[in-house]
């Protein structure tokens, strides 16, 4: 019988440029963003993987507790591959092919309503926490711009195509509270070669 689930240890997925390569988001945040935090989040995933087998083993934890740990692992998966798509979804020039406009458009009317969208939701998380996610809806076929307020909560059936991290840790260091200067240079950096790919 496969143990993968109980077994398995997240590795390191290294940045897909340079950390000193992106305009307007400083070497230094990208750099402490992947370690601590993305680098946070894999050990604490980690760690709760091995506490579940632990637990799982033990025929005296209390169903409660093994839930607890079910919340944290469901919550600290959420952190490890969103980070994941954020920073593969950088690196880029932030300039859009007509093909990939084409394709926004075709959900939101025009590419520059789905941006103001995207940018809108990113704005209203700023000061806050939460991930602005342009997700394809497998069940409706459709793209769609979500707003998640947290690691744990993502649209059932969708694709993540282009992510954003609006916790402030992604960009306190480099524009303090100033969140709308921080996606200005989110949207500078995109990748959308990578966008194409996952569509």
């Amino acid at each position: 019988m496969s143990t993968k689930a109980f077994e398995y240890q997240h590795i390191p997925v290294a940045l897909p440029f340079e950390a000193k390569a992106l305009k307007g988001i400083s070497e230094k945040l990208i750099q402490s963003h992947w370690e601590n935090n993305y680098g946070g989040a894999i050990k604490a995933l980690n760690t709760v993987r091995s506490r579940l087998t632990q637990a799982l083993n033990d025929a005296n934890t209390p169903p409660y507790i093994y839930n607890g740990l079910k919340r944290e692992q469901l919550i600290r998966t959420g952190s490890v591959i969103l980070h994941e798509l954020y920073f593969g979804n950088l690196g880029g020039d932030g300039k859009a092919s007509a093909d990939l406009r084409t394709r926004i458009a075709a959900s939101f009317g025009t590419f520059d309503a789905w941006e103001s969208e995207f940018r809108k939701v990113g704005q209203g998380l700023g000061g806050g926490s939460g991930w602005v996610v342009l997700g394809f809806n497998e069940r409706l076929k459709l793209l769609e711009t979500y707003w998640l307020a947290d690691h744990g909560s993502n649209p059932p059936d969708t694709r993540p195509i282009l992510v954003m991290d609006m916790y402030e840790h992604a960009y306190q260091m480099d524009y303090g509270a100033a969140a709308p200067k921080y996606i200005d240079a989110f949207f500078t950096n995109i990748n959308w070669d990578a966008v194409a790919k996952r569509m």
